[in-house]
């Protein structure tokens, strides 16, 4: 018997290519980073203020309206919105941050977990969204001195220590929309548990960040890379998943002064620079070896790799990871619309350049936009 549907998903697919694709393809040389600054935070408030909530919309498909929030992006876009407040001493900034941490309280699951998926997906608790949620509730704890959102993050936190594997993994919990058995990139998460815990004073919390960040490392090759960490394809994982856990790795070194971690995220931070193309260009998907197995780029991964290596630089003072940052942020501006027509469209960043290739195909994210904020900030204040 004949099964139509890949078949018709196939030509449906052909078809959005050809008549969305020119949306967001055209190269341009307008790479004043302020403007890009201005566009990207201007797109992720008019996401925020689509829907019937105060989350931000989980992207946009060419051609199409917003789509529900997205918790888990939410709760790191949170610390985004506040550090723009400050850089242009705008307080609507923060409003919407507190916005968007109270919607997260409302949301937050019995169990004390944060939600997988889009809003209007049935609820199911999620490891990694529940770290992210937490840097946006230390943030604003950090920030505001409000107890509410300390009171939220040891319930997540709580919910994250208790299901924790003696080796400091997590394997229990994590998305139903994710490979199970390949998120060494939990790093992240417990980035967001270590700094609830500076927030709220626990030292058991920071204590089991760091468990997993050091099996993290226990399973980092030689040469930086890492296995079982990627959405999709440990044996070629993304950009995007690769950068989530040595960026995780890198801010846990920082706020714990642990050199060894700063060394492991060092490790993959120099073998990207290995690979990194003259015009900016990283490859989205690496093999072990870290050679390119794909030929597209995953803006995301790329706008993540150039936070650590704008990190790097400033930690380290070698001008090699500014120039290489410095380098990714150009090509990400040339690829990043900031003249549209459509208001969805217009100062969001795209999943992959081309932008019919397979990571967030046809649509802008809100998550690629918002690492590209943090990006051009990050080479702005290293500047």
């Amino acid at each position: 018997m004949l099964h139509l549907g890949p078949v018709l998903g196939a030509l449906s697919f052909a078809v959005a290519r050809r008549r969305y694709a020119r949306v967001y393809t055209r190269l341009h040389d307008a790479l004043d980073p302020e403007i890009h600054l201005r566009e990207a935070a201007a797109w992720l408030a008019r996401a925020q203020d689509d829907g019937a909530d105060d989350g931000v919309a989980y992207g946009t498909p060419f051609g199409k309206s917003f789509l529900p929030s997205y918790p888990e992006t939410t709760g790191y876009i949170i610390p985004t919105f506040l550090r723009l407040a400050r850089v242009w001493n705008d307080g609507s900034f923060r409003d919407r941050a507190a916005r968007m941490g109270d919607w997260e309280i409302a949301i937050q699951m019995p169990c004390g977990a944060v939600m997988g998926g889009m809003a209007t997906d049935e609820p199911s608790p999620a490891v990694f969204n529940t770290g992210q949620v937490l840097q946006g509730w230390a943030a604003l704890a950090t920030e505001t001195g409000d107890p509410r959102y300390v009171a939220a993050g040891r319930r997540a936190a709580e919910w994250l220590v208790g299901i924790q594997e003696p080796d400091g993994s997590w394997r229990a919990g994590n998305s139903r929309f994710a490979n199970p058995n390949a998120t060494l990139y939990n790093t992240m998460t417990a980035w967001g548990l270590y700094a609830l815990g500076e927030a709220a004073g626990e030292e058991r919390y920071r204590r089991a960040a760091l468990r997993n960040a050091a099996y993290a490392r226990s399973r980092q090759a030689a040469n930086g890379w890492f296995p079982d960490c990627c959405l999709s394809d440990p044996a070629q994982p993304l950009l995007h998943t690769v950068a989530y856990a040595m960026q995780g790795l890198l801010e846990l070194g920082l706020l714990s002064g642990d050199y060894d971690l700063i060394a492991a995220a060092r490790r993959t931070a120099d073998a990207l620079i290995t690979v990194l193309g003259p015009d900016g260009f990283l490859p989205s998907r690496v093999r072990p070896d870290f050679s390119g197995a794909v030929t597209w780029s995953c803006l995301t991964g790329s706008a993540q790799t150039s936070i650590v290596l704008s990190k790097l630089a400033a930690y380290t003072g070698e001008s090699r990871y500014r120039d290489a940052a410095r380098l990714i942020n150009r090509f990400l501006m040339a690829r990043h619309d900031v003249t549209a027509a459509d208001p969805a469209i217009r100062g969001g960043l795209a999943g992959s350049w081309p932008v019919h290739a397979d990571y967030g195909p046809l649509m802008v994210l809100n998550w690629a936009t918002k690492f590209l904020i943090d990006a051009l900030l990050e080479e702005r204040e290293g500047a």
